[in-house]
């Protein structure tokens, strides 16, 4: 069965929730299964070393779990509007796979969480858009036929699906939001299911 590996950071939660739900909608396509996978945090002190197996959640990302997937679903918080440091260290270290063209033609979709309406939600999809249309990945959206996308009155954009968590970084993932992930989910292995993975 051909994995989709529905790859995250997430600081507070609000991105690990959305993760489950783009998962959801993964796996509510026939023959599709979601792998998810999270990054360790950059470490602002030197030397400073990350456990090899995370203490909750699930396991780090390895590039193998790049090369055997079908599709890439990627989710980060938006920090200033860009993707977090953790996420950007982790693809600046998938040189090797860019070498080979390892996931060229493959489709990727995106999905992030930021504490106001006008966080940077776009420019942080933006920003994890770059690394993989340099991989020759194909970019999968949210189209407007979506009627959640028209109505959301939170998060939700054509470039992918997005949260507004507040401030406090205390507000639930509504449900239209949960939609538009689950959403994500089952557009992008229909893709991949599509392109034959």
């Amino acid at each position: 069965m051909p994995d989709i590996l529905v790859l995250y950071y997430s600081h507070h939660g609000a991105v690990r929730e959305m993760a489950r739900h783009v998962a959801r909608g993964v796996e509510s396509v026939a023959g599709m299964a979601a792998r998810v996978r999270t990054v360790p945090k950059v470490s602002t002190e030197i030397e400073a070393t990350t456990p090899a197996i995370p203490a909750d959640g699930p396991p780090y990302c390895g590039l193998a779990d790049l090369e055997e997937c079908a599709g890439i679903a990627l989710g980060s918080p938006a920090r200033f509007g860009n993707m977090a440091a953790a996420m950007k260290y982790f693809w600046d270290g998938t040189a090797s796979l860019w070498l080979r063209g390892a996931l060229a033609g493959k489709p990727a979709a995106l999905f992030t969480s930021s504490g106001t309406m006008h966080g940077g939600q776009e420019t942080a999809l933006v920003s994890m858009m770059l690394p993989l249309l340099h991989h020759g990945m194909l970019i999968v959206g949210l189209p407007y036929t979506l009627t959640e996308l028209v109505d959301t009155a939170s998060g939700g954009t054509p470039y992918g699906a997005s949260h507004v968590a507040g401030i406090a970084s205390d507000r639930a993932v509504d449900e239209t939001e949960r939609r538009l992930c689950v959403a994500l989910g089952r557009r992008l292995a229909e893709v991949a299911a599509k392109l034959g993975a």
